[in-house]
């Protein structure tokens, strides 16, 4: 009994410490531990409930992702209905709008609490006694699906609040821009439909019915309301409530993800100053928006204004427009990935688009430019989806001429004329001919990028001539360059050569991470790839691994351990690992990796914002990390330093107002200098 109870005991703490460290990781952005002290606990709670299967509950870290896929989902009514706003489109709507509320609240003093609208999908969730029960989609807004299963994997989603409190939570659940790249790139190379926008790739998460692969499409959520009793309070909360800025404020201190960029407007003339702000803003968030929500504050006016039965009265969305451009194409061109998947790309005349110049959109597949009805000379409409991805949404088929023609995709690769293929259950065509050159190529501009071996100056162009030349032909022949074969090169010289091969050799000491993600196995990423280096430590006991140990490994589902062990049961992956061994690369994971360099940034929480000449973000927060220095991605008052580049944005804002200091690009580099870089 004793046993048992002192297990109880550390289970809780445990559960708490989780609790507290993912909040700061996933909400405030400002991590407490590293990833092995984070990963320690969780291994400990995990051995821990697996003795003790009586002491598992459904609020447990461990429980986020777990058991069998469902058959469908169960429909769920809303207590209250989620209703939906009505939409403005100009100022004038909005003064309509106006006009409206206070001729229905004659003489009464009207402020507005103005919120981002998130492009994403609206959910529910249920909370009784302090834990989360059950979560769902707003649906027809009457009747809803159950996701909770898969609610549960958001790990900003709080699966235990700190008061004991009943009640039900209302918001949006998408997925950020980084995420939706990365999940669209991962779905090109496996020749699967990419997602159109970050919203559809949201909802198409959350409607999964395996909920394993909810967890690794990296969904978020903010919450903006709670559903209220009569009296204006919730069962075991505070209350009652007197305006909706109220409930966003006691929200937050529950630990829900409650959006900053909002502001409570005295007229209307602020809130046209924050609908102003926000369409400048919108290019800058690390998420999607579409528009503004417009809300009255007072909650008893809002009871009083009512609803219809589609929306509220006292609530609206202002749209912004989606930013288009009119062009012509030029041609679709065909290219290889490294994963031999073949990519039609339009290549239109050069446009001015959300903030850069655009001149080439992928089309994806074949179905697409048939589904559109893409033509070689027409005049065709683009965008950027989620302000991120340029896209051709359609065509102007009444401006066509005549002199337009129709494209068919190649039936042999463009780089290696082996016959293309479409495997089963692929939208992509792709080339299977493991000597194909343009798969070659692409292979090791993946392996040399910033993200993988970080061999700084092996771009596309040098590595298609050193092809060319017959100087390379796997990633192993790198080690192999010598500084004579080099310096002829056109436009390489001595000095480009000697830091080329000093690039190189510097990669060798990567840590195993690194190499792993620089392989180009297919489903494996860089977040895998660190998993996975954590886990085994070495190279030689992962390409030893058998699946149902990978299988155990968090976050490595049965199609990434097979790709895991279908790559190193081929000879040719454990010739090229030897290879790479015997030009003295390093196979073993290095943890934290070296020992942070005195300098003014150690100890400091360090933001970068903006565009950076000298080096890409990712590099530039390793350095940050090599000075000592914690780099975080949002600005808060624990923020004690930002670098700012080129084009900052709204983080700088944040900065200034909150009093933080300031560095630029040149001030950066002088502290890299100062200690020794």
């Amino acid at each position: 009994m004793s046993d048992q109870g002192d297990a109880a005991r550390r289970i809780e703490e445990l559960r708490a410490l989780i609790r507290r460290y993912d909040y700061h990781y996933y909400v405030l952005d400002d991590p407490l531990v590293d990833d092995a002290e984070y990963d320690r606990c969780m291994r400990e709670l995990v051995e821990l409930e697996a003795r003790h299967p009586e002491l598992v509950t459904p609020d447990s870290p461990t429980q986020r992702v777990s058991g069998a896929p469902s058959e469908a989902f169960a429909k769920v009514i809303h207590r209250e209905p989620m209703l939906s706003l009505a939409n403005a489109f100009s100022e004038g709507d909005v003064r309509e709008f106006d006009r409206r509320v206070r001729a229905a609240l004659p003489g009464e003093d009207v402020e507005y609490v103005c919120e981002l609208k998130i492009d994403g999908l609206a959910i529910s969730l249920r909370y009784e006694n302090g834990e989360f029960v059950q979560g769902a989609t707003r649906g027809d807004g009457e009747l809803g699906e159950d996701i909770t299963r898969n609610l549960r994997t958001i790990r900003v989603l709080p699966l235990r609040l700190p008061e004991r409190v009943s009640v039900e939570v209302r918001g949006e659940a998408y997925m950020p821009k980084k995420v939706f790249l990365r999940v669209n790139r991962e779905r090109d190379e496996a020749g699967e439909q990419a997602f159109a926008n970050p919203r559809n790739a949201a909802a198409g998460s959350l409607r999964q019915l395996d909920p394993r692969v909810t967890a690794r499409r990296g969904l978020s959520l903010w919450m903006y309301a709670a559903v209220l009793g009569p009296d204006g309070t919730v069962p075991g909360g505070p209350g009652p409530f007197r305006t909706h800025e109220e409930i966003l404020k006691w929200l937050d201190t529950l630990g829900f993800p409650v959006n900053p960029h909002r502001r409570v407007c005295r007229n209307l003339e602020e809130v046209f100053q924050f609908l102003n702000e926000g369409d400048r803003l919108r290019n800058t968030l690390p998420y999607d928006i579409d528009g503004m929500v417009i809300k009255v504050n007072n909650l008893d006016q809002q009871n009083r204004l009512g609803a219809t039965a589609k929306s509220p009265r006292w609530a609206m969305a202002y749209k912004f427009a989606p930013e288009q451009a009119e062009t012509r194409l030029l041609t679709i061109e065909v290219s290889v990935g490294r994963t031999g998947v073949v990519t039609p790309t339009a290549v239109f005349e050069p446009v001015f688009l959300a903030g850069t110049t655009v001149s080439r959109a992928s089309l994806h597949n074949e179905d697409l430019i048939r589904e559109r009805d893409i033509r070689i000379g027409d005049i065709v409409v683009v965008e950027k989806a989620g302000e991120i991805i340029p896209e051709v949404v359609r065509v102007r088929a009444d401006l066509r001429t005549g002199e337009e023609h129709i494209f068919s995709m190649p039936k042999d690769c463009p780089a290696c004329g082996s016959p293309l293929v479409r495997l089963e259950e692929e939208v992509a065509l792709r080339c299977v001919n493991p000597d194909c050159p343009a798969q070659i190529q692409e292979g090791i501009i993946h392996f040399a990028s910033r993200d993988a071996m970080n061999i700084e100056g092996l771009g596309e162009a040098l590595v298609a001539q050193l092809y060319r030349e017959g100087l390379i032909h796997s990633v192993a022949d790198l080690y192999e360059l010598k500084r004579e074969q080099l310096v002829p090169l056109e436009r390489m010289g001595a000095k480009s050569a000697d830091n080329l091969l000093q690039a190189i050799e510097r990669s060798k000491q990567n840590s195993l991470e690194r190499l792993l993600f620089g392989l180009g196995i297919r489903y494996i990423g860089e977040k895998a790839s660190r998993v996975l280096a954590a886990h085994f430590k070495e190279m030689d006991a992962l390409m030893e691994a058998s699946s149902e140990e990978l299988l155990k490994v968090p976050d490595i589902g049965a199609k990434m351990a097979q790709s895991i062990r279908v790559y190193f049961g081929q000879e040719s992956a454990r010739r090229l690992i030897e290879r790479l061994r015997a030009h003295g690369v390093n196979m073993v994971y290095r943890g934290a990796e070296a020992a942070p360099v005195p300098s003014r940034l150690a100890g400091k929480t360090v933001v970068l914002t903006g565009t950076l000449h000298a080096m890409g973000r990712r590099e530039a927060q390793d350095w940050v990390r090599r000075l000592g220095g914690k780099p975080t991605e949002s600005v808060s008052r624990k923020t004690d330093i930002v670098i700012a580049g080129e084009d900052p944005g709204s983080k700088l804002v944040k900065a200034r107002q909150l009093g933080v200091e300031v560095i630029n690009e040149d001030q950066f580099l002088s502290i890299l200098r100062e200690a020794g870089f």
